[in-house]
């Protein structure tokens, strides 16, 4: 039973049939699932929102690398590159491996390459926009 207060004042009992009552509740649920998706989005966006870090996701985009090999790439220090791995595999984007020395990154979740390719294209696309309303 749900209790509803109509403007005037008067209270009025209204019965909602079980499966109303259910649906209310998975709504509830869901919109709950959307709080934490967008949560997690602000984490993720929050980790990409670094030059080098989006240069390294596109390197991992390409496949599993050294951190030696990510440090020659961007001519960045071993420790930024630490770093800025560490960001992203907080986040959930990157995982990285230990074989002996060497330590190996790659990207936790495939679709993080296709996300990022988008963004690039939606900002290549921009650019030009711009530029052709520039000269």
């Amino acid at each position: 039973m749900i209790y509803v207060i109509e403007p005037a004042g008067i209270a009025v009992v209204t019965l909602i049939s079980f499966a109303a009552v259910k649906l209310i509740k998975v709504m509830a649920r869901n919109n709950g699932i959307e709080n934490e998706i967008f949560e997690r989005q602000a984490m993720i966006c929050k980790a990409f929102e670094h030059p080098t870090r989006l240069h390294l996701l596109d390197l991992l985009g390409k496949g599993e690398r050294g951190v030696g090999t990510l440090q020659d790439k961007l001519g960045v220090p071993k420790a930024n590159i630490s770093q800025h791995l560490a960001i992203l595999k907080s986040a959930g984007v990157v995982i990285t491996r230990r074989s002996g020395k060497q330590v190996y990154a790659a990207l936790a979740i495939p679709q993080v390459k296709q996300a990022c390719r988008l963004i690039h294209q939606v900002l290549r696309t921009q650019i030009r926009r711009q530029r052709l309303l520039a000269g």
